[in-house]
């Protein structure tokens, strides 16, 4: 046998691209069953802030579910999957917008029992998605941009808690439109960080893949 320096690494990519496959499947079963609850509980509560949570987990059950189908794709590949994950977060912006201009136009009160109910369990799950992504977050642009739909989730669960707080306190709902407005500014952020960093992959040469070719052995 002949000693190889990449040898490890391309022995370790299959069991890291099944890690990358498992932790993404996990994290995307999660946020659709957060979705269907905020869902439901944005219907009860008439809460925007709640609403545009929900449309934030969706787009991320979307966002894992394309990350899963590029693992092990080209670098460039990943790139332009980032590029349409940066447009569905700018989509779930978008949705969110015109949600508060609907709700300007027709004042409510929330219920803010729902809200904060709903908004502490979608916190604790993505509290749980956040901790399985966050030793990924390195790995590649693919799993990147997931991590930064994931650490948004965490922002924005604050976000509905913080809103349920100020409709409890000031029995009006415009701490929801103000969350709601907050959350809106923080997913164009988002957006645009995706959006920069799909441009620098597409620019960006394709990297090589380490390879290693073995030596036979001579027979004394």
């Amino acid at each position: 046998m002949s000693d190889c320096g990449n040898c490890g690494s391309t022995i370790e990519l299959p069991a890291m691209e099944a890690r990358q496959r498992r932790v993404l499947m996990i994290v995307m079963l999660i946020n659709i069953g957060s979705c269907a609850m905020m869902f439901a509980a944005a219907y009860l509560s008439h809460s925007s802030a709640l609403l545009s949570g929900t449309l934030d987990n969706l787009g991320d059950a979307l966002t894992y579910l394309l990350s899963l189908l590029v693992i092990g794709a080209s670098f460039r590949a990943k790139a332009r999957v980032a590029l349409f994950k940066g447009l569905l977060i700018l989509t779930a912006a978008l949705a969110v917008g015109a949600q508060i201009a609907w709700r300007l136009r027709n004042p409510t009160v929330p219920v803010f029992e729902t809200m904060g109910v709903a908004a502490l369990l979608n916190l604790g799950l993505n509290g749980i998605c956040l901790w399985l992504l966050t030793p990924l977050r390195h790995s590649d642009i693919n799993l990147a941009s997931a991590w930064e739909c994931s650490r948004n989730d965490m922002f924005e669960g604050l976000g509905v808690i913080a809103a349920a707080i100020g409709v409890w306190l000031f029995r009006g709902g415009w701490p929801d439109l103000v969350i709601a407005s907050l959350l809106l500014v923080l997913f164009l952020r988002s957006a645009w960080r995706v959006f920069g960093m799909a441009w620098r992959g597409l620019r960006a040469p394709e990297p090589r893949t380490p390879s290693c070719t073995a030596t036979p052995k001579k027979s004394s």
